[in-house]
């Protein structure tokens, strides 16, 4: 194996573990083994991929000494694995939400502060390159300070995750529901782009989705400061679309996954103007995350999304939930 390769756990098969497991090997700066407790999983996963190893127990994976982890398993055991990976002196992806709960967490940070250790969260956006411009964009001050933000989503779940029934995503309690699953995407992106949440108020309902009692579609409204923001998410329709455009004080700027491109208007009643176009397969976004992981490695630059600004999404998780129950505006 040469030098310039990391070995890579990947812990949990299911479809993000897999599609890790694919995207690292891709890289060619990678060798990846993986942790899966299910036999058939782990076994299937093994095969396709023609892993030189994989493993039931976490505890002997660890054993087998790699350089970093991802970890895939259902939300509720991000934190537990990335502390006892953490305590091991090994490198951390995690993927999203961080957790379902804030319960942890401090530990987990501590862990990572002592072993100078680099760790971050999967909020894949982040490394999109026309999300990465428009940020870039926001921060030239050239469109003046954001004042409002608008995001729109929307998939056919049961055709991209026709597992759905059978996993985490029936059970909040395991970061399943349209809240954490889907929105937590959109807010994660949103508070890069913006800044953070500060109060929210939600409405969400099961619509559509057979076989589950989870909310499908979810709406919020928001404020990041004084920015004001509203969210719009259903996982039952059938294009498969999503938009959020950021108005300033001196124009607009917008992203449109179907096109794959980020436009901006800049003078009242002009048209949107294109600025660049990222024609991109879906496993493509995960290959630059892995790339951007191994760099982080390598000490090369930071996490994309750290431990600490996935914590601020978490919270925002959390309070999008609670809104929920109480019908009122709640504080982050």
């Amino acid at each position: 194996m040469p030098s310039s390769q990391h070995n890579i756990l990947v812990v949990g098969g299911g479809s993000i573990g897999e599609r890790h497991v694919r995207c690292f090997q891709t890289t060619g700066r990678a060798h990846v083994t993986l942790c899966e407790i299910n036999s058939d999983v782990r076994t299937r996963v093994a095969n396709e991929y023609s892993l030189s190893q994989s493993f039931e127990d976490f505890d002997k994976a660890l054993d087998s000494n790699p350089d970093g982890v991802i970890i895939c398993t259902p939300a509720h055991l991000h934190v537990p694995l990335a502390i006892q990976a953490a305590e091991a002196g090994i490198h951390l992806l995690i993927e999203k939400p961080l957790s379902t709960s804030l319960d942890g967490i401090d530990r987990l940070q501590s862990v990572v502060a002592e072993k100078q250790l680099r760790a971050g969260v999967a909020y894949v956006f982040r490394c999109h390159p026309a999300i990465i411009e428009i940020r870039q964009a926001i921060q030239s001050g050239q469109f003046g300070k954001p004042v409002a933000l608008i995001s729109v989503s929307g998939q056919h779940f049961p055709l991209y995750r026709p597992a759905y029934r059978e996993i985490y995503y029936t059970d909040r309690a395991t970061g399943g529901g349209a809240i954490q699953d889907g929105l937590t995407h959109m807010i994660n992106a949103a508070e890069w782009l913006i800044g953070p949440i500060t109060t929210v108020a939600a409405d969400c309902d099961h619509q559509v989705l057979e076989g589950v009692e989870v909310e499908d579609t979810v709406n919020v409204i928001a404020r990041h400061g004084s920015a004001m923001a509203s969210y719009s998410l259903n996982q039952h329709q059938y294009p498969n679309e999503s938009s959020t455009t950021v108005i300033c004080e001196r124009g607009a700027i917008k992203y449109e996954s179907r096109e794959q491109r980020w436009m901006t208007s800049s003078n009242p009643g002009d048209d949107w103007q294109e600025q660049s176009r990222f024609p991109m397969e879906r496993d493509d976004l995960f290959v630059k995350q892995a790339h951007a992981f191994l760099d982080v490695m390598e000490g090369m630059t930071e996490p994309a999304c750290s431990i600490e600004e996935a914590l601020q999404t978490l919270r925002a998780n959390l309070t999008i939930l609670s809104a929920v129950e109480s019908r009122r505006w709640e504080s982050l």
